[in-house]
């Protein structure tokens, strides 16, 4: 029998740091936490580098600490961000929020480009994901390199005409954020022959034909139909044959 790392108790906060980069703190979930520990504290331990500091439990930490209760660590040489990640991915899945806060937090500019896009817009993960990467529909790889912190702009300057293009349709119908049909006008704006101010100037008039669909082809379907409404057979454009 070997003993690796064991359990060290301290009333020290001031020795531990919190990692550059972690996610920010749940007030919520801290909360829960320091309700629970009133109750009964289970000294569960949390798990710092050689740094002292917090790979593992800052909300137990926390709340540990704001009760005036004792802190019990294990100490694990050579721990950084990338395990926080991945003991956080195991215990608590990390959302998309959780990694752009904590990427910001590094100051990593592209991070930092994505969170303003992503307010000024209001469109979800996925669909921030795909405008700046220049996508026209969701990606495995793309949401994977999110999360690995290599995530990079392919065109700021177009995500950003784009999203214009998309949110000026809001005024024809309320669901433009949805994920499909964000998907479907990014496949129509790659079509050589789509006019954005043609296809704004014929909602104008058929409002109630765009509705919403569970997919960005239906959705492609119904940009073609709106978009050659009372166009010769000559000058009509084919979206959906993108696919």
């Amino acid at each position: 029998m070997k003993t690796i790392n064991q359990v060290i108790t301290t009333n020290d906060y001031s020795m531990f740091k919190i990692i550059d980069g972690n996610r920010s703190i749940n007030k919520l979930h801290l909360k829960r936490l320091k309700e629970s520990i009133k109750e009964k504290y289970i000294t569960v331990p949390i798990i710092v580098n050689h740094k002292f500091q917090i790979i593992d439990g800052q909300h137990r930490f926390n709340a540990a600490k704001e009760l005036g209760k004792p802190i019990n660590y294990i100490k694990v040489n050579g721990l950084d961000l990338a395990d926080v990640h991945r003991l956080n991915t195991n215990s608590k899945n990390w959302t998309a929020d959780s990694y752009m806060d904590g990427y910001c937090k590094l100051g990593m500019q592209e991070y930092m480009l994505y969170r303003d896009f992503k307010n000024k817009y209001g469109f979800g993960h996925n669909e921030t994901n795909a405008l700046l990467t220049n996508r026209t529909s969701a990606g495995g790889h793309h949401i994977e390199a999110f999360n690995h912190g290599t995530f990079k702009v392919a065109d700021y300057n177009l995500a950003t005409e784009n999203a214009d293009k998309i949110t000026q349709v809001a005024q024809y119908y309320d669901g433009y954020r949805r994920r499909g049909f964000i998907y479907a006008m990014l496949e129509a704006f790659t079509h050589p022959k789509y006019n954005h101010n043609e296809f704004l100037s014929k909602l104008s008039f058929q409002k109630g034909k765009l509705y919403d669909c569970s997919k960005a082809e239906q959705y492609l379907e119904l940009i073609q139909k709106i978009y050659n409404f009372k166009r010769s057979d000559d000058s009509k454009i084919r979206l959906v044959d993108v696919f």
